[in-house]
């Protein structure tokens, strides 16, 4: 008996299912067929493969991406990778650009015959651009004959910004209306001297409804506080009267006659250039020279004190629609 307990003893270390019914033989052989625990240690405990589904669906229970997400993305990195590699063993090939046809070949007919008649390489006087202005104007109406002037200046300081306003000699070729902006008092007196419009309370009336029916304002220099209001509004029409275009005055007479005889007024922009109409093609050759000519002298006496040489670089001739003509100035 002693012997079957110190066998039943040995085959509980080992883990065996057997009991005191079992005989001591068969103890003994189930004693014998057991592995050692080194054996045991050795084994590995076989591993139950998930399911694909399974797999995914525990993979996403963890906190990441699918599995299928980080296949997709591993084959895009891939895909990117092969396709910077045949770039750097193969650049690429850039073709000529397009070739763009001068601007005076994608005009009209009429514009392309009157282009024919200028010389580019050539700086034409102020007589011979006058004339070739005329004979280069391209439209049915009576356009404008512009001058365009860059000057040697810097519109960014302030001595340097080049304004001004004068009288055409021969006129502007425009109807200019004219408003006044003054006391009831000189109201019959403004509208004597040939204003078309002149008020008081009626016309600050007609400016809160937004009728603005003048071409130039003209106001006394003690109404200006009541027009401040409207600045937003005349401001960016170039209609809000300024001491340095003669439009603030107490001799409103003067400047309304001024005004309907063609005075024109002029600022450098901020490319350096001065844009302004001397006349219309309708006018005769001697008349837009009078006018060309008193501009140009206009602005050689506005010239700043702080620029040295020519006070104008280069300066072009055209008609509304119309080729240039550069001016030896």
């Amino acid at each position: 008996m002693a012997k079957k307990a110190d066998l039943l003893a040995q085959a509980q270390e080992l883990g065996l299912d057997v009991t005191e019914k079992n005989t001591v033989v068969q103890i003994e052989e189930a004693i014998a067929s057991a592995p050692t625990k080194a054996e045991s240690a050795d084994t590995p405990e076989p591993q139950v493969e998930e399911e694909p589904a399974e797999a995914e669906e525990n993979f996403a229970k963890s906190g990441k991406r699918s599995k299928k997400a980080v296949e997709e993305a591993q084959e895009q990195a891939d895909k990117e990778d092969r396709i910077a590699a045949e770039e750097e063993e193969a650049p690429r090939k850039v073709g000529p650009k397009p070739k763009t046809r001068p601007k005076a070949e994608r005009r009209s007919k009429k514009y392309k015959q009157a282009y024919a008649l200028i010389d580019r390489s050539k700086a034409y006087s102020t007589q011979e651009a006058i004339d070739l202005a005329i004979k280069t104007s391209t439209t049915k109406f009576d356009g404008s004959v512009e001058l365009h002037a860059r000057l040697n200046v810097d519109p960014r300081q302030a001595d340097q910004n080049v304004r001004s306003s004068l009288v055409l000699p021969a006129g502007s070729g425009k109807t200019v209306r004219v408003a006044v902006f003054v006391d009831d008092a000189d109201v019959a007196d403004a509208k004597a001297a040939g204003a078309d419009i002149a008020g008081n309370e009626d016309f600050l009336a007609s400016l809160e409804k937004g009728q603005i029916d003048f071409d130039v304002l003209v106001s006394a220099p003690n109404m200006m506080a009541k027009l401040s209001k409207y600045a937003r509004i005349l401001g960016p029409r170039g209609l809000m009267p300024n001491p340095k275009s003669g439009t603030v005055t107490t001799d409103f007479t003067k400047a309304i006659k001024e005004s309907k005889a063609g005075k024109v007024e002029y600022r450098v922009d901020e490319q350096s250039i001065v844009h302004l109409a001397v006349g219309k093609t309708n006018f005769s050759a001697d008349d837009l020279l009078k006018n060309l000519e008193a501009v140009l002298a206009d602005l050689a006496s506005n010239k700043p004190s702080s620029i040295k040489g020519n006070l104008i670089e280069t300066a072009y001739l055209t008609t509304t629609m119309g080729p240039s003509i550069k001016l030896s100035v």
